[in-house]
């Protein structure tokens, strides 16, 4: 494998790693009362509050719902998508 596939495999991993944390964040989030929550969202929060914070400076809370996280998922999976055509040509 080229350098360059490695690269670009390798960071589409990590975006999939990394946004399945996001999603256990976003969901542990709802049950921020549990003490079983609270320790890995504190071990969460410093991994994935700096990208959701970029978001929620663009969509504050709504009635107190955080849909930022939608838009972060949601741009998380773009690159992903652009990512996508780059891996199947440098493996080909």
């Amino acid at each position: 494998m080229d350098p360059v596939a490695l690269i670009v495999v390798s960071l589409y991993k990590f975006l999939e790693i990394y946004g399945y944390l996001l999603i256990a964040r976003i969901l542990l989030s709802w049950f921020q009362t549990a003490e079983w929550a609270n320790n890995i969202i504190s071990f969460l929060s410093p991994i994935t509050d700096p990208y959701l914070n970029i978001f929620r400076s663009i969509i504050p809370p709504l009635g107190g719902i955080d849909f930022s996280a939608i838009l972060a998922i949601i741009a998380l999976q773009f690159i992903q998508g652009a990512l996508a055509p780059l891996i199947t040509r440098a493996l080909i």
